[in-house]
């Protein structure tokens, strides 16, 4: 018996020393992580990944409602430049209205609040507005930015949005799950969220709601007592905003044991990205979730099918059920403007906008082959916005 013990021990020291080997070779500095980012994304950006062209025949063909002039300025998602879309845009709009100029500096979309409220932009392209950008343009406006959403983010393509898969290790019996039930997996008991700078307590849950053991989703056998082991991004990066928006109402109280995972470069200069980080440790343990790209799906995992928060009809991520949003854990991109209420938006800016919503624009947006393009409902809902 001290035999086995020692033996155990000297496992558990060679693994320690083992773990403690690749963290050290594992490189976390943040500049030199981001070395290289550019020219990995450009080239990224210039392949059409999806040849898949769908029917925009009920979007709007463009025509212009008056002619404009002037210079547009852009700051923030790096995303829309990374990628030949928004000179495509551009020369697109330049056609009806030679005119306009554009000064386009998009970077980051850290950059876009910042600059709208500062006026070092008209237009800013980013993701979903976080609450300390919203809180800082209110402060210094008094009213919020208008938001127009663009495009439907990728299926699968890292850094353009793309959608949020759940997977489980491939020898669970589990094939599905609604959105109710991940919030009670990844969620914890709370009081509220912020929608915005707004406290909403219909967002409230309890900890009877919590979901901790595999038996409280049916499971039965070995599986009913063990722990449910969930994975996902480190929570200071945008995909778990996203996820939370989309399955536990905009709540910040995660799971007590959500493992996370960030990016680090490995010492022959390669990126890990932690989609494939939370994938990878799915794959290596049998009671394990994880929510990342399902671009980082491999044969150790699979994805569910996930029902919308109210909805038990369950949908699987495809590029046609991400298109149409059945799929509810969809992202989208959008162009911020600075709207006073009341007052109509600035002529060039809603003719631009105008174009990219419209037939023409949507169909720049699926021969880049990365994002999705728009449906007409959607198309519908923003454009009153310009109204």
């Amino acid at each position: 018996m001290k035999r086995n013990r020692l033996r155990m021990l000297a496992l558990a020291v060679t693994a320690c020393t083992l773990a403690t080997g690749i963290a050290a070779a594992q490189i976390r500095d943040p500049l030199e992580v981001q070395k290289g980012r550019d020219v990995k994304l450009k080239k990224r950006g210039s392949v059409a990944n999806y040849a898949e062209r769908w029917d925009l025949s009920e979007l709007p063909a463009y025509e212009p409602q008056q002619r404009v002039t002037g210079n547009i300025k852009l700051r923030g998602s790096n995303y829309f430049t990374d990628s030949p879309l928004e000179r495509t845009w551009e020369e697109g709009f330049r056609r009806f209205h030679p005119g306009v100029t554009f000064d386009t500096d998009l970077k980051t979309t850290l950059a876009a609040i910042p600059s709208l409220t500062f006026n070092l932009a008209d237009l800013a392209p980013s993701r979903h507005i976080t609450s300390d950008e919203t809180l800082l343009f209110q402060r210094y406006r008094s009213y919020l930015p208008t938001e127009i959403t663009v495009v439907t983010g990728s299926l699968n393509v890292p850094g353009w949005s793309y959608a949020i898969a759940v997977y489980v290790n491939k020898d669970n019996p589990l094939g599905r799950l609604t959105a109710e039930q991940l919030d009670g997996i990844f969620g914890a008991e709370r009081s509220g969220a912020f929608h915005g700078t707004e406290w909403r307590t219909d967002a409230a849950r309890g900890p009877d709601k919590n979901l901790r053991t595999w038996g409280q989703l049916g499971l039965k056998g070995e599986w009913a007592a063990k722990p449910i082991d969930v994975y996902g991004y480190n929570l200071k990066y945008h995909i778990p905003t996203t996820f939370a928006d989309r399955v536990m109402q905009g709540g910040a109280k995660w799971n007590e044991k959500l493992q996370e995972f960030t990016n680090y470069k490995n010492p022959d200069g390669t990126t890990e990205l932690e989609g494939k980080q939370v994938a990878d440790a799915v794959g290596r343990d049998q009671f394990g979730i994880g929510f990342s790209g399902i671009g980082f799906v491999t044969p150790q995992i699979k994805a569910l099918a996930v029902a919308p928060r109210g909805s038990s009809r369950y949908v699987e991520l495809n590029l046609q059920n991400l298109r149409s949003r059945a799929y509810p854990l969809y992202d989208e991109v959008y162009f911020y403007v600075d709207r006073p209420p009341g007052k109509p938006m600035e002529p060039r800016l809603r003719e631009y906008v105008r174009y990219i919503l419209s037939r023409e624009g949507q169909d720049a947006v699926q021969r880049d082959g990365k994002y999705l393009p728009l449906t007409a409902a959607v198309v519908r809902e923003q454009l009153k916005k310009l109204d």
